[in-house]
This record gives structure tokens, C-alpha cells and sequence, in this order.
């Protein structure tokens, strides 16, 4: 597995190592001890979801206050996604800031992101099945979040407006400075 480290404390990518042969491929997708010692950290995974959306369809940018804080594991399964992660941590040298990368079922990268973090994506395909580890259980008292066309934090969606397809829910989400930290 190769670890590549992101312009934001504590938040890697994930690179599996593929073993290819003439009936196709094998990659272990996860290995708690391989994956805790690669991020230095004993991360205790203990909910697994999985969503289905179409093109255009932005999920974000979602949080869990407080002690319901989550660190997240995602990859795709099928399809595309442009993966977004927003350092709250208001101590962070990165506080504001966002990391963004492709996940695809051809790349077969993963995204490791901290407590203390939104999470959003967006379906660049013409459909996605995302899945994602989490080490807190989802709690929907302590659920917080942020719009996903903040201007402060200038995140390119790789989608046309005309394309973005944002729930009613998230299209209520305040700026990151009036959302609740």
C-alpha cells in the first residue's frame, strides 16, 4: 500500500497494491494493522455505508459534532466521485482549507480523513456507488455541515451549475463561518 500525504494534517491517500493476472485482479481493500501503522494511529472502524447517485449529484459537505465526530475511509466502487475534505479543526495551521482528489473503481484509491473534517463529493459519472468506513457511529442530533458553493472555500466541483444536483437538506447548510463547530 502507498501513502500519499495531503497538503492537510492527518488526511492521506491510499494507494492498494494490485495483483494482475490473466483473470483480472486482487487487491486487499483493507488490513487494520497495515492501515493503522501506515497513518499512524489505532483507528477503530465501526459503521460501513454505501450510497448510489447519479451524475451531477454533489453530497456535502457533512460533519458529526463534538464526541460523535467521525474519521472516514472512502472509496468508490463503481464509477468516478471528486472527493472533498475540509479541515475544521480551528487549532489547524490548515484551518478552511480543502484537499480534493478523484476516487475511481480504475484508480482504486482510498481517502483517509481525520475527525475534525467535512466530507463531500461529487459524482463525475454517469453514476457511482461510494462506500466508506467510519469509527463513530452517525448520531443525526450532532450532525452538522456547510454548503457545498461556500465562496470562502472556492471548491471546483468539476460539474457545469446546471449539472449539480444538491438535496433540499443540504441546500439549507450555512457558510463555514456561521456553521456550527
Amino acid at each position: 500500500m502507498k501513502i500519499t500525504k495531503t497538503n492537510l494534517e492527518g488526511c492521506v491517500v491510499l494507494e492498494p497494491t494490485l495483483f494482475n493476472d490473466d483473470r483480472g485482479y486482487f487487491f486487499e481493500s483493507f488490513n487494520a494493522d497495515r492501515f493503522n501503522k501506515a497513518i499512524g494511529q489505532n483507528i477503530n472502524f465501526v459503521q460501513d455505508n454505501q450510497s448510489f447517485s447519479y451524475r451531477g449529484v454533489v453530497r456535502a459537505l457533512h460533519y458529526q459534532l463534538g464526541d460523535n465526530a467521525q474519521a472516514k475511509l472512502v472509496r468508490v466502487l463503481s464509477g468516478v466521485v471528486l472527493d472533498v475534505a475540509v479541515d475544521l479543526r480551528q487549532d489547524s495551521k490548515t484551518f478552511g482549507e480543502h484537499f480534493s482528489i478523484e476516487l475511481s473503481v480504475e484508480n482504486k484509491k482510498q481517502l483517509f480523513i481525520p475527525r475534525g473534517f467535512a466530507h463531500g463529493f461529487a459524482v463525475l459519472s454517469d453514476t457511482a456507488e461510494f462506500f466508506y468506513k467510519c469509527d463513530n457511529y452517525y448520531n443525526k442530533q450532532a450532525e452538522g455541515g456547510i454548503i457545498y458553493n461556500d465562496e470562502t472555500l472556492n471548491i471546483d466541483w468539476k460539474l457545469s451549475k446546471k449539472e449539480i444536483k444538491v438535496s433540499e437538506k443540504d441546500l439549507e447548510l450555512p457558510i463555514l463561518k456561521n456553521a456550527k463547530l
